[in-house]
């Protein structure tokens, strides 16, 4: 039987306000609880040219993928429903850039940032919000507890020209939630509706919140938080279908999302468990969400956004090579190793008064490949999972000391392999 999805579009009022205006359209289930086929519509206008170097990877004037449906967030156009989810340590600007320039997906989130950080200005904390143009649209996501300086942290938020401010009601780490922030304001719903309140009146960009089904098991309250969200003005909210008790064990119950998206108008984005093309877009299809948040599946196949548009347009998901899955370690190294570079060169977005002008930390040459050979070694845990001999190349990323040794040994797997079709075909366990 048909099930409604729900799409918002917020009108701006006289005063400056928005409202939403809910249009709902229908789609079928098909037999098995996938989506069925979808019409194809227009084809939206092409991206703009980034003014900054491209990402390698990237072509200048590829059009944006034909979607069925566009998603709106207030007056922000997503070309299609599947976006990078925000994960510590993992979605920072290098890697958001070369997900863009590999077919892209709908909207990126940043890794989240510390409110009180922004507001004194911390190099560390600002460096955390810095992104490229190319990256658009794109989403700061912050946490904190406290409704002044969240409101205040938004302001520079704003200042740094980002399309979206996102409030962090998700992360379940002690060390976040002991000061009253992430996932513990799930368990004092009016109080975070406050923090969203005064972070709606102090900006006019879009303010989003991402939580979770609730604190534990006993407190499962993602739908009644939702519409103090929406009611706080909130332009959207993402789920992830676990508690914060549960962290990432269990299932993400994807039910209770769409719930939530059916007792609200704005835009609803799940996620949890989206770690193929496939399940992103089953989801999209048998739920009433307007998109979905993928984490863990893009860490392990960067591709997955353009695959999953393809998929919902009724196509092939197009296959990554081996050589190309080579190649986008080579350039991650590549973009961390030039940061400090872009940035001097004003290629970042940075927060009002800084810049140039700004102390960075100081990293030597071999403070900074130790930390480029970090990185690689958290992605490559992820980026190696159900590939053919993943685990041998996991162990010599981990034992590599210095970036030669670890281009070598990504070239060696890749590059220097028969190119055989990967990603795509690459059997990714949950």
């Amino acid at each position: 039987m048909p099930v409604s999805w729900t799409s918002c579009v917020r009108k701006r009022t006289s005063n400056g306000r928005t409202t939403p205006s809910v249009r709902r359209s229908s789609r079928s289930i098909g037999p098995s609880g996938s989506p069925a086929a979808l019409s194809k519509g227009p084809a939206p206008a092409a991206s703009p040219v980034a003014s900054a170097p491209r990402a390698p990877g990237a072509t200048a004037g590829t059009k944006a993928l034909s979607m069925t449906r566009k998603t709106r967030i207030d007056t922000i156009t997503l070309d299609h429903p599947y976006a990078l989810a925000p994960m510590a340590g993992m979605t920072d600007t290098a890697f958001r850039r070369l997900v863009k320039a590999r077919g892209g997906c709908g909207l990126v989130v940043t890794e989240m940032v510390s409110s009180e950080g922004l507001v004194r200005g911390i190099d560390r904390t600002l460096e955390y919000a810095e992104y490229t143009e190319e990256e658009r649209p794109v989403s700061i996501q912050i946490f904190g507890g406290d409704p002044g300086k969240m409101a205040a942290a938004a302001q520079v938020v704003e200042g740094m020209g980002a399309d979206i401010v996102d409030v962090n009601m998700g992360c379940p780490v002690p060390k976040i939630a002991k000061h009253n922030a992430g996932c513990s304001l799930m368990r004092e719903p009016p109080h975070a509706a406050s923090v969203v309140r005064a972070m709606t009146d102090a900006v006019s960009i879009p303010v989003t919140v991402k939580m979770r089904a609730g604190w534990d098991e006993k407190t499962i309250n993602a739908p009644e938080v939702a519409r103090r969200m929406e009611n706080a003005g909130a332009a959207a909210v993402a789920v992830h279908g676990r508690t914060a008790r549960q962290s990432y064990t269990g299932s993400s119950d994807w039910e209770l999302i769409d719930r939530v998206a059916a007792g609200v108008s704005v835009p609803v984005f799940g996620s949890g468990d989206c770690v193929t093309p496939e399940q992103a877009v089953e989801w999209t299809g048998a739920t009433r969400v307007a998109g979905v948040l993928i984490g863990r599946g893009a860490l392990r196949n960067p591709w997955i956004f353009q695959q999953a548009a393809a998929l919902a347009e009724g196509g092939d998901p197009p296959e990554v090579a081996l050589a190309d899955r080579g190649r986008f370690l080579l350039d991650y190294i590549d973009l961390l190793l030039r940061e400090g570079e872009d940035e001097a060169a004003g290629f970042r977005h940075v927060a009002p008064g800084e810049g140039a002008a700004r102390r960075r930390p100081s990293r030597t040459r071999q403070s900074r490949e130790r930390w480029v050979i970090n990185k690689l070694r958290a992605l490559g845990s992820w980026y190696t999972k159900g590939e053919h001999g993943g685990a041998l190349l996991r162990t010599a990323i981990n034992r590599a000391g210095s970036i030669d040794e670890l281009r070598g040994i990504i070239r060696g797997h890749y590059l220097e392999s028969d190119d055989a079709p990967v990603g795509a075909a690459v059997a990714l366990s949950a």
